[in-house]
């Protein structure tokens, strides 16, 4: 019997991941959806039950649990922050193309500042500018609900599904295992990065568990173990 294999785009993500991955989306956006449309009862036809960043953040809280950029506070935080802000740029800005490009920008850096940066969060923002009427009518609480509630029932549900498949979520990085000197270390990790001058999707914990993992290897390679 041939055994399945998708193509890998990331190293260490097996089929039964991405198959997890799917059904958690499955059920994170049914369910977020449903419970929103039933909040919002009346005003679910003027408002959007569920906003379409939500399954950006989605594919990073099922598929890349691990990313820093999918842990919960950005995850929660920067839809909603960033929701504010494409608010306050449609308020402040009439010319609707300035507007939007204020939108991402100032939620960028809204979500720098808090720490909370999560790629979706533009598109949040671009939403709450260029969106229908009703997106416009409601203002602030469009930050709030939906925006805000979708984002909490989907991380809520990538708690449950991904603790319940054996993925640490919020993410822990594994212990890395002790090695012979030269030893590295996070100090050794964050100036390796400073000089490197990139964002690498991988938190500082996870790559010094990683290294010494793979020096571990060597060494046991180099005694024949």
């Amino acid at each position: 019997m041939t055994k399945l294999t998708l193509p890998q785009q990331f190293a260490g993500i097996s089929t039964f991941g991405w198959l997890r991955a799917a059904f958690g989306a499955l059920g994170g956006i049914g369910i977020a959806s449903f419970i929103c449309r039933l909040w919002l009862g009346a005003d679910a036809a003027s408002l959007p039950y569920l906003v379409a960043p939500i399954g950006a953040s989605a594919v990073l809280v099922f598929a890349l649990p691990a990313s820093p950029l999918a842990q919960p506070w950005p995850v929660l935080g920067g839809n909603t922050v960033s929701a504010f802000v494409g608010i306050l740029a449609f308020k402040l800005v009439p010319d609707p193309s300035l507007a939007a490009g204020l939108a991402v920008a100032g939620a960028i850096a809204a979500m720098s500042l808090a720490r909370c940066l999560h790629p979706p969060g533009g598109a949040v923002a671009l939403t709450a500018v260029l969106g229908t009427s009703g997106i416009h009518a409601a203002g602030w609480h469009f930050a709030i609900v939906p925006v805000a509630l979708n984002t909490a029932i989907l991380v809520g549900l990538a708690w449950i599904i991904n603790n319940a498949t054996r993925h640490s979520y919020p993410h822990r990085a594994m212990a890395p295992p002790a090695v012979t000197e030269p030893d590295i270390t996070l100090d050794d990790i964050d100036a390796a990065l400073g000089a490197y001058d990139e964002m690498i999707d991988v938190a500082h914990e996870d790559l010094l568990a990683l290294f010494r993992a793979a020096e571990a290897a060597a060494e046991r390679r180099a005694g024949g173990g």
